[in-house]
């Protein structure tokens, strides 16, 4: 079966939704499909408080059923179903959409979004949205002068602490290793902070907590002679060990970088193939918030106008 549309949208979320909102408005009668996450990570996170235009916070899967209702309103058809393969050699690109449907399409627009990594253990699924977070800019606010948790021992994760430690009352780093993987001037950040405590040598096993996270389960040295149970009392956990970028079906289709992101000209959203544009997480390893997957959204929507104008498609 195969189907041809002027611009279509792989992945829901700000970025996803935003894209079609501005495509639907400039007549480019955008398709969209949401994958496997409707809405992307935001259905997963409880409170949202730093989106402009909700004075009195909203949740993430009502914001997002907010943008994707703008995004039908406008004319966007918005369908179930993800993308298992792309040809992007030809033109119109292919996309297969769950292994039966191809679309031929003149632009595409990926917002495919990025996964955070977990540890596995059973209990970051039990407290999602209850003290477990992968985004200290996003919840870190909810834990002012209270004690948190950060996972992790590279880059990231001592920007996470850092951050954190500006609001809560103590922050520990729980490092797998006897030693931070983060560069030196980062390093020296959270090793001065007082409020900032380095577990090293601790693993985390799990959390516990009624109503929510109020503990978490460590072992410190695994494995050797001297190993040793430790429970942290926290407020929040955060998972600070990186994210995935979602780009399996694009790996032989068009430029990534060491991790896995997509390459983008940046200031503009084009990729290393003409007529694909990417936007939100899928492209930006540094920011992953809600209102800049919008932004990259709206300028993906303008990149593929302009593209489809110049090209007489």
């Amino acid at each position: 079966m195969r189907q041809k549309v002027r611009c279509l949208i792989i992945g829901s979320g700000p970025a996803g939704y935003t894209a079609a909102i501005y495509a639907a408005r400039a007549n480019l009668e955008p398709v969209l499909y949401e994958g496997m996450e409707p809405g992307g990570q935001l259905t997963t996170t409880t409170d949202v408080e730093n989106y402009p235009g909700y004075p009195e916070g909203v949740t993430g899967p009502e914001m997002m059923e907010d943008f994707k209702k703008q995004a039908e309103r406008y004319g966007t058809e918005v369908r179930s179903g993800r993308a298992t393969a792309v040809d992007f050699s030809v033109s119109p690109k292919k996309v297969i959409i769950d292994n039966e449907l191809t679309i031929e399409a003149d632009t595409v627009i990926i917002s495919t979004g990025a996964t955070a990594k977990y540890l596995g253990i059973p209990d970051e699924t039990k407290y999602a949205g209850r003290g477990v977070s992968a985004c200290a800019t996003c919840d870190g606010f909810f834990y002012r002068n209270k004690k948190v948790a950060v996972v992790g021992g590279g880059d990231t994760a001592c920007e996470e602490a850092t951050y954190l430690s500006g609001l809560a009352e103590k922050v520990y780093m729980v490092v797998r290793k006897d030693y931070l993987r983060a560069s030196k001037i980062m390093q020296e950040r959270v090793m001065n902070n007082p409020k900032i405590e380095i577990l090293f040598e601790h693993n985390a096993i799990g959390l516990f907590g009624e109503n929510g996270v109020e503990g978490a389960h460590l072992v410190k040295r695994m494995g050797e002679p001297d190993e040793e149970n430790v429970d942290i009392a926290i407020d929040g956990f955060f998972l600070a060990i990186g994210h995935h970028p979602n780009t399996e079906i694009f790996i032989d289709q068009l430029k990534l970088d060491e991790v896995g992101y997509i390459d983008t000209e940046a200031p503009s959203t084009r990729t290393s193939v003409k007529g694909v544009f990417a936007a939100g997480d899928v492209a930006d390893s540094i920011y992953r918030q809600a209102v800049t997957a919008a932004g990259t959204g709206c300028r993906a929507a303008i990149d593929a106008e302009k593209y489809l104008s110049e090209n007489n498609l």
